[in-house]
């Protein structure tokens, strides 16, 4: 007799409650269909958040690689800049060569000059070396550099090539003339004083050229 009696009054308190939220203008059924379609907006809203940052990503790569790209081009454009200015100094250090006369197979050394590269103890030199006269024989042979350096409070001096026999980097073969670009590294602490330049003939033990250069 009891079970009937607690089932109808479940039954009756949870009609009641249901009618209570009706009647204070909570529609359940409506509530689970708009709790629904919130979920599926939540749903939507993640699925383009997702679509949102792999776009900002594919926009970043893309501005890195422009970056790259732009960098490059002011690279190559600064290495075209540079390389005019130097034939424009070739171009009017010849004409006034021709002005001048010297002995057919004479060697020179011109515009010699020494300068600090990017990292540290390194340095850059370059040179134009010059065989004067109209009928000067090819010169063949090497150029080696001597740099003096104080490190530790003591002087020293590097010697590049460091080998006996020049690798092709530093073999010259030339009739005219020949622009050398040339770059050595030293000990970062060192202080640089000077470099020498060496121009040897083929088979020569005595340079038959030397001229010296500091840092500018």
């Amino acid at each position: 007799m009891a079970v009937p009696f607690v089932i109808g009054t479940i039954a009756l308190a949870w009609w009641a409650y249901d009618n209570g939220l009706e009647f204070a203008g909570f529609h359940r059924t409506q509530a689970e269909e708009e709790l629904s379609g919130l979920y599926d907006e939540a749903a939507k809203q993640r699925i383009e958040i997702i679509q949102l940052r792999s776009q900002v990503l594919q926009y970043e790569r893309q501005i890195q690689i422009e970056k790259s790209s732009n960098q490059a081009t002011s690279d190559q454009l600064k290495n075209l800049a540079d390389e005019n200015v130097h034939l424009q100094e070739d171009l009017v250090f010849f004409q006034n060569l021709t002005a001048t006369q010297g002995k057919d197979g004479e060697l020179g050394v011109h515009r010699l000059i020494l300068v600090r590269d990017k990292m540290p103890g390194e340095y850059h030199l370059r040179m134009l070396l010059v065989q004067s006269g109209q009928r000067a024989k090819i010169f063949k042979g090497h150029y080696q550099l001597v740099a003096t350096i104080i490190e530790g409070g003591a002087t020293s001096t590097h010697v590049f090539p460091q080998e006996d026999n020049p690798n092709a980097q530093f073999k010259l073969s030339f009739r005219y003339y020949r622009r050398v670009e040339q770059s050595i590294q030293l000990p970062s602490d060192a202080q640089l004083e000077s470099v020498q330049v060496r121009i040897f003939e083929r088979k020569a033990t005595e340079p038959k050229v030397r001229q010296t250069v500091v840092l500018s």
